[in-house]
């Protein structure tokens, strides 16, 4: 990158008193993987079994949102009233399907431009995380081969309140050591930007969540995204 550059970089942080960009959180479904045709198989299989009515436009509402937060969404669409402990089976049914046809992921499934933005991160010794509301991260990230490549993960095991509510964002932050506003947050979904803007970060929209009018960023795909174009997200809408 050209010294014009870099001196326009010092100047606007001085400026603005902005912070330097010191840690990157991704988001796990629909940013290092995609499993959301595994999530919609599954909870396909649930609703027929139901006789509810459940389609692709549906299972988009699902993105970033807890395992039963999406079961709320789609019981909304029956006239029946299940009980807590009903859904609670329901869900476990869900989980298990799902589970069982994550055992197809490999490495091979990692998203193009994945690999490459995190060694180049490394490389700059920039700090990444995981935050993902998926109880299943643990497990997805050891059969893509990913389980030691991140400096912490915040997942579904260990936040109450799933996104948009900002707690598993803040808590990446926390288990990286870092400030909010230090932390860029790559998400594909409305729930996550509306949730790291929450926690005072800026926010990458990729995929369907580079329609998000609040992301300070916004890419069709992460493949052409190089380490000092993700960098200068802290000199947008500051």
């Amino acid at each position: 990158m050209c010294r014009d550059w870099w001196l326009h970089r010092l100047l606007f942080d001085i400026r603005m008193g902005t912070m330097k960009i010191s840690a990157v959180i991704f988001d796990l479904d629909g940013v290092i993987v995609s499993t959301d045709e595994y999530h919609y198989q599954a909870w396909k299989q649930i609703s027929d079994q139901e006789n509810i009515y459940f389609d692709r436009a549906i299972n988009e509402r699902l993105r970033g949102v807890s395992r039963m937060e999406s079961l709320d969404i789609i019981l909304s669409h029956s006239d029946k009233v299940y009980s807590e402990s009903e859904k609670y089976l329901l869900a476990q049914r869900k989980n298990d399907i799902y589970c069982e046809l994550l055992n197809k992921l490999s490495a091979n499934d990692i998203l193009p431009g994945i690999i490459n933005l995190l060694i180049s991160l490394k490389a700059r010794d920039i700090k990444i995380a995981i935050g993902s509301s998926s109880k299943n991260t643990p497990f997805i990230l050891d059969q893509i081969g990913l389980a030691t490549n991140f400096d912490a993960i915040a997942d579904g095991n260990s936040i109450k309140n799933s996104m948009p509510d900002s707690e598993v964002f803040l808590l990446a932050a926390e288990f990286l050591g870092v400030q909010p506003e230090e932390c860029v947050v790559i998400e594909d979904a409305q729930a996550g930007i509306d949730a790291a803007k929450a926690a005072g970060m800026k926010a990458v929209g990729i995929g369907s969540a580079a329609k998000c009018f609040n992301a300070d960023m916004k890419l069709n795909d992460i493949s052409n995204l190089d380490i000092d174009h993700l960098l200068e997200v802290n000199e947008i809408r500051s």
